[in-house]
C-alpha cells in the first residue's frame, strides 16, 4: 500500500460578524463541499505550510494570511468512498496535514469552485447565540440515549450516556464551547449523522434535516473543520487572534459580535468591554461610524505592537446569563 501526504486547510473570515469557512465544491454525484485539498510535493515544496499556500491559491485563487498547524488525519480509509482524488489508487493511505488560517476579508473568489459558507451550516447544534436549539433535546438527544441503551452492558450504557450528557449539555450538565469535535465524533459514533452510514456504504435512515444535523462533507472534513472550531474558540481566551478577522478598524460592537460568532453563544457587553479597557488591546481612531442607525460608534483598532511588549493574553468572553 503507498502513502500519500494530503494538506487540508480550515480558512475563516467573519462576514457581518458570523464566522464563514472556504468551501470548495465537488463536482461529482454527491456534489459535496469539501476544505481546500491538494497532496503535498516533498520535490516542489520545502515546507507543509508553502505547499498549503500554493495549493490553496491554485484551488481558489486565495492568499493566505494567518496560518498555524492543527492536527495530522490518517485514519484508514477516509478518503474513500466520496472524496478520492482522481490520481488516488484504492491501495493509497491518504495523510492529510491540516491547518487553521485567518482572513480578515472574505475575498471575492466567484471564478473559483469555491464558496464562503456559514460554519453553522454544517454545526447547527453549535450555535447557540439566540438560544439553545431546540432540536438537541427534541432530536439528537432520544437517538443518543438510544444508541447508549443499545450497547450491551449496563456499564457501557452508564458510561456512554454519561458522555453525550457532557458533550451536548444535556441532564443538568454545562455547555463548553471548545467540545466541538468532540460532539461531532459522538454524533458519528452514534450513527446520528450521514458520515457514518454513508462511510459503511450504507443509506441514511433517520430522516433528519440538515437543520439538526448539518451538512455532510466529503471525507473527513467535517471533522477536520471541527478541530479547527474548538481550536479556534478555545484560542481566542488565551490568545489574541480574534483580531486576525476583523479588518483595520472596527466598532466594539462588531468585535463583540465576532467574539460571539465564533463562540456560538452571547456575551455580557458591559464585561467585555471592560476587559478590552485593561487588556489594552485597542485603541479609539477618533472616527465614527454613523451607519448604526444609533448613535454614532467609535471606530478602534489592535494595537498590534501589544505582541512585542509583552505575552498578550486572549480576549475574555463573559457569558451573558
Amino acid at each position: 500500500m503507498s502513502l500519500r501526504v494530503g494538506l487540508t486547510a480550515v480558512i475563516v473570515a467573519a462576514i457581518d460578524g458570523v464566522p464563514h469557512v472556504l468551501a470548495t465544491r465537488a463536482t461529482g454525484p454527491l456534489g459535496l463541499d469539501g476544505l481546500p485539498f491538494g497532496p503535498f510535493d516533498p520535490e516542489g515544496h520545502r515546507t507543509f505550510e508553502i505547499g498549503l499556500r500554493d495549493w490553496v491559491t491554485a484551488q481558489t485563487g486565495f492568499d493566505l494570511g494567518y496560518v498555524e498547524q492543527l492536527y495530522t488525519f490518517g485514519d484508514r480509509g477516509r478518503e474513500l468512498p466520496t472524496a478520492r482524488l482522481d490520481d488516488v489508487s484504492p491501495l493509497s493511505r491518504i495523510i492529510s496535514v491540516g491547518y487553521l488560517a485567518l482572513t480578515p476579508e472574505a475575498t471575492e473568489i466567484g471564478a473559483f469552485e469555491a464558496v464562503w459558507r456559514d460554519w453553522y451550516r454544517y454545526f447547527p447544534w453549535e450555535d447557540h447565540r439566540k438560544s439553545l436549539p431546540d432540536f438537541i433535546n427534541t432530536d439528537l438527544s432520544p437517538l443518543l440515549k438510544a444508541w447508549a441503551e443499545r450497547l450491551p452492558s449496563r456499564d457501557e450504557q452508564q458510561e456512554a450516556w454519561a458522555r453525550a450528557c457532557l458533550a451536548f449539555g444535556l441532564d443538568g450538565r454545562s455547555w463548553v464551547e471548545e467540545r466541538v469535535l468532540e460532539r461531532y465524533e459522538l454524533l458519528y459514533e452514534a450513527q446520528i449523522v450521514p458520515e457514518a452510514w454513508r462511510d459503511r456504504g450504507e443509506d441514511y435512515p433517520h430522516g433528519l434535516s440538515e437543520r439538526v444535523i448539518g451538512a455532510q462533507m466529503r471525507s473527513d472534513h467535517r471533522r477536520i473543520l471541527a478541530t479547527g472550531m474548538g481550536r479556534l474558540r478555545g484560542k481566542i481566551k488565551y490568545r489574541p487572534v480574534v483580531f486576525e478577522l476583523m479588518p483595520d478598524t472596527f466598532t466594539l460592537s462588531e468585535l463583540q459580535e465576532t467574539v460571539e460568532g465564533i463562540l456560538g453563544l452571547r456575551i455580557h457587553k458591559q464585561n467585555f468591554r471592560r476587559s478590552l479597557e485593561k487588556s489594552n488591546f485597542v485603541e479609539g481612531t477618533g472616527e465614527f461610524e454613523t451607519a448604526t442607525g444609533g448613535r454614532p460608534a467609535e471606530r478602534f483598532r489592535f494595537r498590534r505592537e501589544i505582541l512585542n511588549e509583552k505575552a498578550a493574553l486572549g480576549v475574555q468572553t463573559p457569558r451573558k446569563k
